[in-house]
């Protein structure tokens, strides 16, 4: 599903230069739930961007699906996050003034168009389906999780990248939500990539990937 090959960002800073990811090489399976850790600075956001289309490497070689991604324009990548790529922040990322049901079609209009009765579906699978008309400002943090949820799966990619999902929510909040992600990892078989500090969450996974200093450090089978 996803192969990087020597990986590396670096950014410009003034005269210096800011090296994040130096020579990342990683495979993850097609359906295959995966945990990246590490401490602040180590990468991790930074390779979770990059598989994800929203920035380049400055070297090195990112395939997806077979596909190499890494030298493709612009708009080339942005039908690629329309259409293959699911997103959860952990900031949710919601339009305060959009009802639950218009935040996940917002998910839907760069990928061919809004479907409400899919958007519907997947409020469903989330459990949100009685909250489809409240805004976000009348939801708990773990019912804007769930929102932010529904609204990667509405396009049904095969790839979802989770960046701290459960950063901003308490305990138990942060069950519901892991309990829920990987039931749709084991349901559906999507491949899911997920960025978490905390290790108990991180060994709901098949493998975590530890990253420090840009790098590699090893990885573990859960």
């Amino acid at each position: 599903m996803i192969k990087l090959r020597d990986i590396t960002k670096v950014y410009p800073m003034g005269k210096r230069e800011l090296t994040v990811l130096r020579g990342i090489s990683v495979d993850i399976e097609k359906g295959e739930l995966v945990a990246i850790m590490g401490p602040s600075g180590s990468g991790k956001s930074t390779m979770l961007n990059l598989i994800g289309c929203l920035d380049k490497p400055t070297s090195g070689n990112y395939y997806l699906e077979g596909k190499e991604v890494s030298r493709l324009n612009g708009r080339e990548l942005a039908g690629i996050r329309a259409n293959k790529i699911g997103f959860v922040f952990q900031t949710f990322n919601l339009l305060p003034r959009l009802s639950a049901l218009a935040n996940v079609e917002l998910g839907m209009r760069y990928a061919g168009g809004v479907d409400r009765a899919k958007a519907l579906e997947a409020l469903e699978r989330v459990g949100l389906a009685d909250r489809a008309n409240h805004r976000p400002t009348e939801m708990s943090g773990g019912e804007m999780q769930r929102v932010a949820i529904a609204r990667a799966l509405v396009k049904n990619p095969p790839l979802i990248l989770a960046d701290e999902p459960t950063g901003n929510l308490d305990s138990r909040s942060g069950a519901e939500i892991i309990s829920i992600l990987t039931s749709l990892h084991a349901e559906q078989g999507i491949t899911l990539l997920m960025i978490t500090h905390d290790a108990n969450i991180a060994h709901h996974c098949q493998r975590i990937i530890h990253l420090m200093d840009g790098q590699v450090e090893r990885e573990e089978q859960v």
